[in-house]
């Protein structure tokens, strides 16, 4: 767009960006390793980075060989998609075989803060 600076924003005008992160806190049972405990985990971060537009990393308790946290964040025009997104990787996560879902924590980026 002319006259905007590379790197700045402007507000979309159907009301702008909607984001959203997520922490998937998950028991991996049969781990008796953090190898084995990451060979768990893998296909369950691979399976959400190639089927969702979503960015995911494990987040938390890397040194613990039953635990797992995945940090999962989205990014859309609309909070409708948003929560349809988490919602998908949701159903995933809780599919996934080896691991647990013990609890999910959700934090949508307000826009007014930015």
């Amino acid at each position: 767009m002319p006259g905007r600076l590379p790197g700045t924003s402007r507000r979309r005008e159907d009301g702008g960006v909607h984001a959203a992160a997520a922490c998937f806190d998950l028991h991996v049972p049969q781990s008796r390793s953090l190898k084995a405990k990451r060979a768990a985990i893998r296909p369950v971060i691979d399976g959400l980075r190639h089927r969702f537009p979503v960015s995911v990393a494990e987040v938390g308790h890397q040194d613990r060989s039953q635990r797992a946290a995945i940090g999962v964040a989205v990014v859309g025009a609309g909070a409708t998609q948003v929560r349809e997104v988490l919602a998908s990787v949701e159903r995933f996560v809780v599919a996934a075989p080896d691991v647990e879902l013990i609890d999910v924590e959700t934090a949508w980026l307000d826009p007014e803060d930015a």
